[in-house]
């Protein structure tokens, strides 16, 4: 476990602009934090470097700027986005820096059990198996769901900015980058099953898991809220919503709204 709490250290400092604005610990400081650790597991592994533990690493450098890059620019230059999440999302001007603090460190500690699977393979020496050579498939199978997701919603939005997306990956699932984020993390749990050392890694790694897919699904009820909110008076949009899957293709889940459990 000594390596993770190394990585856990790395998610705090990365993770740690949120301070400037609290909801990037959970945006901007997410991806910067796994882009930092990825970079942090293959400085760990020099010493057993090989292709398929390089590259798991590098996925999580291409996974944490992607993402951070694309919501820093979002962030800093969108001035749509930061007017209609003013509505949204709290400031957090004059939340109490004991708060500040608790969301700090259960983000980064989120950010070192998703990428524990690596860091404990790692760790322990285990090099490369099939089993990581499965996960990392599923993984990059995740990364091009998501990105070519977020492409397709821009082109879709610069073509029609006032209309609700239900083009390319958008036909079959409603929200694709979501679907493809969980895709990602299911690749990097399912590639540390040959190597977890016993029932703290196990929990450790679940714990990491399970978190993060049930982020994507608050993630999506807050959107599904949202879109209602704008779309719901749109006969077009309520076929939509009620013949295509919130978040898993053909799985019939259609609506998260109903289930406030769904916090995040």
């Amino acid at each position: 476990m000594h390596l993770f709490w190394i990585m856990l250290v790395v998610a705090l400092v990365f993770s740690s602009i949120g301070f400037k604005k609290y909801v990037w610990f959970i945006s901007i400081g997410y991806g910067f934090s796994i882009a930092a650790i990825g970079v942090a597991l293959l400085i760990a592994a020099r010493g057993q470097l090989n292709a398929a533990i390089v590259f798991a690493c590098i996925l999580f450098v291409i996974y944490g700027i992607r993402l951070g890059g694309y919501l820093a620019y979002r962030e800093l230059r969108s001035g749509t986005y930061n007017a209609k999440m003013k509505t949204e999302i709290k400031s957090g001007d004059g939340m109490p820096m004991v708060a500040k603090c608790g969301i700090w460190i259960s983000a980064a500690l989120l950010y070192a059990a998703e990428t524990s699977p690596l860091t404990f393979r790692i760790a322990s020496g285990g090099g490369s198996d099939t089993i990581l050579f499965v996960g990392l498939v599923i993984s990059v199978i995740g990364l091009i769901v998501e990105t070519s997701a977020d492409l397709q919603k821009n082109a879709a939005k610069k073509a029609n900015p006032h209309r609700f997306v239900d083009t390319g990956l958008f036909r079959i699932v409603r929200c694709p980058n979501y679907f493809g984020e969980m895709l990602f993390w299911t690749g990097v749990f399912v590639g540390g099953i040959s190597i977890y050392g016993g029932a703290v890694e196990w929990i450790v790694a679940l714990l990491g898991y399970l978190g993060i897919i049930y982020v994507m699904f608050g993630g999506a009820r807050r959107l599904e809220i949202r879109q209602n909110r704008t779309y719901g008076d749109d006969p077009e949009y309520q076929a939509y919503v009620k013949s295509t899957p919130i978040m898993i293709p053909f799985i019939p889940l259609y609506s998260v709204e109903k289930y406030k459990w769904l916090v995040a």
